[in-house]
C-alpha cells in the first residue's frame, strides 16, 4: 500500500509574483495560485487556456487557491493518485472578500448592476464558506491566469518505488 503526498519542488518565483499566506490578496498584484484537476483537463488547459466554471459557491469563474492543500483535493470524485495541480500566476485585479455564506455579493461580485465590479472573489480561511476551512479564490477572466507548471502526486511506499515528479508531462 502506498500513500500520496503533494509537494512542491523548490523553485524561484517568477519576476513580480508573490506567494502569500492567509491575508487578502492586494488589488492589482500577481500571485502564485493552484488549480486541482484531472490529467486530461490539465492537458486541455495547457493547450487552450482556462475556461470559466459555470457553477460554484461564487458563481461563474475559475476556481483557484493559494493553498496547495486546497487545490490537491480536486476534483473530489477522482482518486488522489489521478489528480494534478496546476501552478499558475494570477493577476488578481480588483479583489472582494466574500467572508460569509449569503454575502450580498456572493454571486454578483463581477456584475456592474450590483455596484463595484471585481475581478477576483476571495474567501478567507475559516470564514464558513468552505467545508475545509481553506481559502479559495474565483477569478472572473481566465485571461488573468497563466500556467507555470504541473505538480503531480508523489507516491510513498509503493512496491515499484515510484516517487512521482513535477513539471509538464
Amino acid at each position: 500500500m502506498y500513500q500520496i503526498s503533494w509537494e512542491e519542488d523548490d523553485f524561484e518565483l517568477p519576476d513580480g509574483v508573490k506567494k502569500m499566506g492567509h491575508s487578502m490578496p492586494n488589488c492589482g498584484k500577481t500571485y502564485l495560485m493552484y488549480h486541482g484537476t484531472s490529467q486530461a483537463n490539465a492537458n486541455l488547459i495547457m493547450r487552450n487556456g482556462f475556461r470559466q466554471s459555470q457553477k460554484g459557491m461564487l458563481g461563474p469563474g475559475v476556481y483557484l487557491s493559494r493553498d496547495l492543500n486546497k487545490a490537491s483535493r480536486y476534483p473530489l470524485d477522482l482518486p488522489e493518485s489521478k489528480r494534478v495541480v496546476l501552478r499558475v500566476k494570477v493577476n488578481v485585479g480588483n479583489v472582494i472578500a466574500i467572508n460569509s455564506q449569503y454575502h450580498r455579493r456572493q454571486y454578483t461580485w463581477h456584475d456592474a448592476r450590483y455596484g463595484e465590479v471585481f475581478d477576483t472573489a476571495w474567501c478567507p480561511p475559516n470564514c464558513g464558506m468552505t467545508r475545509s476551512g481553506l481559502e479559495e479564490d474565483c477569478v472572473w477572466d481566465p485571461q488573468r491566469i497563466e500556467v507555470v507548471d504541473c505538480i503531480y502526486p508523489k507516491q510513498r511506499g509503493s512496491p515499484s518505488g515510484y516517487s512521482g515528479y513535477s513539471g509538464y508531462k
